[in-house]
C-alpha cells in the first residue's frame, strides 16, 4: 500500500476523531499523475452537495493534480477542480450526521493504491485551538528529549 500523497499539515491543524477509507473519481491522466506524485492536498478539504437523492455526494476540494507531463496537454484541464469521492451508503449517512455537529469537517489525510486502486483516507476531526498546538508541540519535544536521554544510556 504505497502512499502516493499525503497531507501533514492537517495532523497539526485539528484532532482527528475517525478516519474513512474511500474511492476517488478521476480521469486516465489524472490517475498516472497521481502515481507519479504529482498530487498535492495542502489546504483540500471535503464537503457534502445535495442532490435529488436522499444522500449527499461527498467532493474533494482545492485539492492539485498536476497535468500529467508525458501525455498530450488537455486545453481546458483545471488542476484544482472537485473531485468526486465514492462513499458506502453507510458512512455517507454516518458522515452527514456527524457533519452536522458543530465545528466538525472532513479533511483528507492521505492518497494510496490498494489492490490497483486509488483510494483516499479521510478523516472526521475538529480544529483546533492555537494553545492547543503549542501544547502538542511542547509535549512532542519532552518525549523527543526522553528518548533521547535513554538511548544514551
Amino acid at each position: 500500500m504505497p502512499v502516493l500523497s499525503i497531507n501533514k499539515q492537517v495532523r497539526h491543524d485539528y484532532d482527528l476523531i475517525e478516519s474513512f477509507e474511500a474511492g476517488l473519481v478521476l480521469t486516465g491522466q489524472e490517475v498516472k499523475a497521481v502515481r507519479s506524485g504529482q498530487a498535492n492536498l495542502k489546504s483540500s478539504y471535503i464537503s457534502a452537495r445535495k442532490t435529488k437523492k436522499l444522500l449527499p455526494e461527498f467532493y474533494l476540494i482545492n485539492a492539485s493534480i498536476a497535468p500529467y507531463k508525458y501525455a498530450s496537454q488537455l486545453k481546458d484541464y483545471e488542476q484544482k477542480r472537485d473531485r468526486k469521492i465514492l462513499l458506502n451508503k453507510k458512512e455517507a449517512k454516518r458522515l452527514v450526521g456527524k457533519l452536522h455537529e458543530k465545528g466538525l469537517t472532513l479533511v483528507p489525510i492521505k492518497i494510496y493504491t490498494k489492490t490497483g486502486l486509488l483510494k483516499i483516507e479521510i478523516a472526521l476531526s475538529k480544529g483546533k485551538k492555537s494553545y492547543n498546538k503549542r501544547e502538542d508541540i511542547k509535549r512532542r519535544d519532552i518525549d523527543r528529549e526522553l528518548m533521547r536521554t535513554l538511548k544514551n544510556r
